[in-house]
């Protein structure tokens, strides 16, 4: 059976996304499809399913294999193509219900797809961390890296603020961190530089992926903790490798909203026997 496939990103972030609505998709080893040498290749596979809380349901799965609850640059790209299929394209509100909860996305076009990615999670035990700690001064050092800031997005994140963010050894440094004991759940690792209270430079080791080019969850919690911090504003431009992405945290309804743009590199199908388990 041939499986159609659509890979997307979301500035650098990639996707392979399938569309199993209909269902009778078999089960398949995600990180073999996953794998950049030996299947289709991208950060994360994107699953939709039929849903009867949302528009879709979004299943993420990293390219190790592991699932998470939350992506933002996945979010925005399911988005997408939810509303490309609507004949009334005057509704441009989609919903998306994730592992942790149901996601609002407003769709303006390609470059410019707006996620409620909820309210962050600040307190140490929903984070989770392995001891109570202040989450604003993490007690974690590695190398360089000290004085992180612990924020969960829906997944967890510790973020640092250095001087020159790409002249960290992140490739080392992240999935060391990444598995310190004081994540039980594993962590993304970001190491950001405050350019201006309303921009900020960001590069990320994404839990379950590694070195990515973009992390929407990531640049949420980033901003998060640099408002925190006092070093920006509640919103802010944050510059990824892949990409700039506008985040704000609305003291309105204390929820994070990101911004940004959506991109179909090419579709395809694959023999879904190749990649079953």
């Amino acid at each position: 059976m041939f499986q159609p496939f659509v890979k997307m990103h979301g500035a650098g972030n990639d996707f392979v996304v399938i569309d199993n609505r209909n269902g009778g998709m078999p089960a398949l080893d995600w990180k073999k499809l996953a794998d950049r040498q030996f299947g289709i290749g991208c950060d994360q596979v994107v699953l939709l399913d039929a849903s009867n809380k949302a528009d879709v349901q979004m299943r993420i799965i990293n390219a190790d294999g592991s699932e998470v609850g939350s992506c933002g640059n996945a979010s925005r790209c399911a988005a997408w193509l939810l509303y490309t299929e609507r004949e009334d394209t005057s509704n441009n509100e989609v919903t998306i219900e994730t592992l942790d909860g149901i996601i609002t996305a407003h769709v303006e076009n390609e470059n410019r797809i707006t996620v409620d990615m909820g309210a962050p999670n600040l307190e140490w035990e929903s984070i989770p961390l392995a001891k109570k700690m202040d989450t604003l001064h993490l007690d974690l050092t590695q190398g360089e890296l000290r004085d992180g800031v612990a924020v969960s997005m829906g997944n967890p994140h510790a973020v640092f603020f250095v001087k020159e963010p790409y002249q960290i050894n992140l490739g080392v440094l992240g999935p060391s961190l990444e598995k310190n004991a004081l994540f039980p759940k594993r962590a993304n690792i970001s190491v950001a530089r405050i350019e201006s209270s309303s921009h900020i430079t960001l590069r990320v080791w994404e839990r379950g992926a590694g070195l990515t080019l973009a992390c929407g969850t990531a640049a949420c919690a980033t901003l998060v903790a640099a408002h925190r911090r006092g070093l920006t504003g509640r919103n802010a431009l944050v510059d990824l490798p892949g990409g700039t992405l506008l985040i704000e945290w609305r003291e309105s309804d204390n929820h994070v909203w990101m911004t940004g743009p959506v991109a179909t590199s090419f579709v395809g199908t694959f023999e879904s026997g190749t990649f079953c388990l």
